[in-house]
This record gives C-alpha cells, sequence and structure tokens, in this order.
C-alpha cells in the first residue's frame, strides 16, 4: 500500500512506539480513541491543523463559511506584512478552494482526497506558512522576544515560509492568532509518566487535538463523553 500524507483513521494503539511507559500508554487511550497519521516530511503541523480544524466543522456550513471568509481575508496580511500578490495568490485560491470543497459536499472523503493530492497538499500548507511569517512580522514587537535569530524577518524567512522545515512554538502561537483557532497538543515527550497538554492559545476551548512526538505532529480524536 502507498503511503499516504494523510491517513485514515486508525485506533489509538497505533501511536505508541514500544518504549511507551504504560502510564501514558494508559492516560491516553483513555482519553483519545483514533488516530490520524500525518506524513513526517517537515510539514506535518501546518498539516494537520488545516485538515483537522476543517473537519471539526465539516457538518457545519456557518462555521466553514466563517473559516472561508477568515481565509481571504488573510490575504490583507499578508500584504500589510510586505508580500507581494504574485507570491501568495496561488496559495490562496487552493486554500479556498479546499473549503469551498467541504463546502458542497461535506464529505470527509473529499477532505481526505484533497489533502492526499500532494501539489493541492502543499500548496495548502505553503500558504499557511505565509500567513504565519506574515502574522508574525505585523506583531514584531510581541514576538521578537521569542525568536532565537539575528532579527524576526531572517527568522520568518529562513524558518517559517520555507517549506519541510519544522514549526516552533511561536509559529504554532501565531498562526492559532491568525486564524482564530485553538489547537490543543498533547505531547509524549519527557522521561515523566504524564501526558503534557498544551492549550494554545491559553483558556481556550480547542477545536482540535494534536499528538506531539519526535518532533511530529498526527491528529487525535477524543472519545466520546458518556
Amino acid at each position: 500500500m502507498e503511503s499516504r500524507i494523510v491517513s485514515c483513521r486508525q485506533d489509538i494503539s497505533s501511536a505508541f512506539p514500544e518504549q511507551t511507559p504504560a502510564a501514558k500508554r494508559k492516560d491516553l487511550s483513555s482519553q483519545f480513541s483514533s488516530v490520524r497519521k500525518v506524513n513526517g516530511d517537515g510539514n506535518c503541523f501546518y498539516r494537520a491543523v488545516c485538515f483537522a480544524h476543517l473537519e471539526s466543522v465539516l457538518h457545519s456550513p456557518r462555521a466553514l463559511h466563517r473559516f472561508k471568509d477568515r481565509v481571504i481575508q488573510s490575504s490583507a496580511v499578508l500584504s500589510s506584512a510586505g508580500f507581494d500578490d504574485s507570491s501568495f495568490k496561488h496559495h490562496l485560491s487552493t486554500v479556498v478552494h479546499v473549503v469551498e470543497q467541504c463546502q458542497a459536499d461535506e464529505q470527509e472523503d473529499t477532505l481526505l482526497r484533497l489533502f492526499n493530492e500532494q501539489m493541492t497538499s502543499d500548496s495548502v500548507v505553503q500558504y499557511l506558512r505565509l500567513l504565519t511569517s506574515a502574522h508574525l512580522q505585523n506583531h514584531a514587537d510581541f514576538f521578537c522576544n521569542f525568536v532565537e535569530a539575528p532579527n524576526l524577518h531572517t527568522y520568518c524567512h529562513q524558518e517559517v515560509e520555507v517549506m519541510a522545515m519544522e514549526c516552533d512554538h511561536v509559529d504554532i502561537l501565531a498562526l492559532s492568532q491568525a486564524l482564530e483557532i485553538c489547537i490543543h497538543i498533547v505531547s509524549m515527550e519527557g522521561d515523566e509518566h504524564e501526558l503534557a497538554h498544551h492549550i494554545i492559545p491559553e483558556g481556550a476551548e480547542p477545536s482540535l487535538h494534536l499528538l506531539y512526538q519526535t518532533s511530529h505532529y498526527n491528529i487525535l480524536y477524543p472519545r466520546l463523553q458518556d
């Protein structure tokens, strides 16, 4: 079977490496029922966020419309950061097209098909990277304090906009602010026997859940509460 960019849902047990402590295994299994694997190509965070958010609003026409509006309006964010239209127009059109396809039939299969088309999927990721960069630069007074680079512009140009570059916490915060979505990250890292939970931005209600392990992000699905 060929490897997919975004997989079908799998049982949560498939998320555990052999050496996973039993306590973490039990904790994750009690909270989440399944996982969707995302290809580890350095773009997994951006791809996972967009797929998971669209999936979470797939059956809500109002939420899909609101997200589409947000994406269209975000072109102004890129323009105000100094990006030329020609550098992002195609990628913006791709994201809008994906959202419109979701609006048309509200099918998980459609979303999965689009994200497994390499050109479409990568174009979505590229737009999210440019948007993250633009948001960082438009709020430079705040974000410059968290970036280890000669300056924020250099950081954005070398670390954020380039495909296959792994994301940092500052990028996650910037994208969540730019798209106005809340992300719950469950981290398997560290020697502790407990999972670490991060809600970005803090205090909000997350619309999507990601599993972070060995510098990689997959999509998590909470167990339905009785």
